[in-house]
């Protein structure tokens, strides 16, 4: 047997696995592509756009300029992280072009997560940059502020698009991503920035839902799923809606948020030219060839989102079903999920306000996807939407997606089991087996999946930007 430590809560728990077990980590299982110098990278990026001239040729005096930047859940916060390098460079290649700085604004596109506060945003954008914009040209976009979104009408598709004003009515709209792993799409960054990060939920619903979401196309996590064309479909239409190409400024980043490579530009060609190096750093292929019968992860109290996803059972589900997406190339349809959680119920009001009302609401349903039937009581209560604006908690639509990713667990597993629970009654309020052990629940898997089971463990899992996994072809 061999010792692996797990995530739980806010401890790591020792576990014995059979010796035959794969276990996943960082700088064993595989390592990333040599990180860059991301000043000499962004300035080249800048000074070599693909699809599109220089910021320095598009941008002149007198134009009103809006640079947009993902929120505090994704990109880091070190030094020179992505954004806090990209955005004073393109300031100051802004300048230099002649415009004023008054005439710039920063845009955090946090869709229907919480506004962050000027500390979360000294945290993860630098000092130096919050005080230069702060507080009139440093703004959160809000998808409940009607007077601040724009109704493009519908795509090519049926997609519902929207887009924030200020970015619509720009002289110039620019957008920085990090191309990291995802399991909504494939990849974080490109199109799927500006769509979830600047519009509103009657667009968002449109792709984070049971009839995107359940397909067979969104297993496992890639760039070929209809989520990611609808991404494409939705960033296309709101470009032709505002008369004008977003100048994207993407980086790929790798385990640890540090910078891969830099690519600017128009979308589309971001997109073709970052992917490729983005597939390096994300697709691990597997020295095996047989699918395996039980993953394991566990869970921590406080991984992206915020404090509690480890012990808000909505989140705990979530994430069990996004490490799914990640490993479904080498995960045997039917077989079994360990995830140890401390799954107290705390669902962490204070961020979460709309979290445990839509928890009870799933009680009422038997397929998780029929939450859909509380959409406009979940979606549209006025309080809710009245923190969600002033009180930096997420959007009371957030809980659905949440919970159209979790059911992907039970979708493609015969059984997930929750060792450690502390009041199982919410680990079975989300259709999963509460275990005292996680023992217990290796004996118990072995009903569902027979004896001497294939074991995959990634202890890492929400430790870092994670990784997709795939079989040795």
């Amino acid at each position: 047997m061999q010792q692996v430590l797990l995530d739980y809560g806010d401890e790591l728990i020792p576990v014995q696995i059979p010796d035959s077990a794969t276990v996943v980590r960082y700088g064993e299982t595989y390592v990333d592509p040599p990180e860059v110098d991301p000043w000499q990278a962004t300035r080249q990026a800048l000074e070599n756009p693909l699809g599109m001239p220089p910021l320095r040729e598009l941008a002149k005096p007198g134009d009103k300029v809006v640079i947009a930047f993902p929120d505090r859940v994704k990109g880091g916060a070190h030094p020179q992280a992505h954004r806090r390098v990209a955005i004073p460079l393109m300031v100051e290649t802004l300048r230099e072009a002649g415009v004023a700085l008054d005439d710039i604004s920063l845009l955090c596109a946090m869709g229907l997560h919480r506004k962050n506060t000027l500390e979360e945003m000294y945290w993860y954008l630098g000092k130096d940059i919050v005080d230069a914009f702060w507080p009139d040209r440093l703004v959160m976009h809000d998808a409940e502020d009607a007077a601040g979104i724009v109704d493009l009408g519908t795509d090519e598709m049926g997609n519902a698009v929207t887009c924030n004003r200020r970015v619509a009515e720009a002289d110039l709209p620019i957008i920085i991503g990090h191309v990291q792993g995802n399991p909504y799409g494939g990849y974080s960054g490109g199109y799927k920035m500006a769509v979830t990060g600047l519009t509103t939920w009657s667009s968002i619903r449109c792709h984070h839902c049971p009839s995107t979401m359940h397909r067979d196309d969104f297993l496992p996590a890639s760039t070929h799923s209809h989520m990611r064309r609808q991404f494409d479909s939705i960033g296309k239409a709101m470009e032709q809606g505002i008369g004008k190409r977003f100048f994207a400024m993407d980086a790929v980043l790798g385990t640890h948020s540090q910078v891969l490579g830099v690519y600017a530009g128009a979308v589309d060609e971001v997109q073709k030219a970052s992917w490729p190096l983005a597939d390096q750093r994300t697709n691990v292929e597997l020295d095996v060839t047989k699918p395996f019968d039980v993953l394991v992860y566990g869970l921590p109290r406080t991984f992206h989102y915020g404090p509690g996803m480890g012990t808000n059972p909505i989140f705990m589900l979530q994430a069990i079903g996004a490490q799914l997406a990640r490993c479904y190339g080498v995960f045997r349809e039917g077989s079994v999920i360990i995830a140890p959680s401390v799954c107290d119920g705390w669902f962490n009001e204070s961020w979460f306000p709309s979290y445990e009302r839509a928890y009870e609401k799933l009680q009422e349903t038997i397929d998780f996807a029929d939450i859909f039937r509380f959409e406009d009581e979940l979606a549209r209560d006025p309080d809710a939407i009245h923190k969600y604006q002033h009180s930096y908690t997420f959007h009371p639509a957030h809980p659905l997606s949440m919970i159209s990713m979790g059911a992907i667990a039970h979708q493609r597993a015969s059984a997930v089991f929750i060792p450690g629970a502390r009041r199982p009654r919410y680990a079975r309020g989300m259709g999963c087996i509460p275990t005292k052990t996680f023992e217990d629940a290796v004996v118990r898997a072995e009903r569902y999946v027979g004896k001497n089971p294939r074991i995959l463990v990634v202890p890492e899992a929400f430790r870092h930007v994670g990784v997709h996994l795939y079989l040795r072809h």
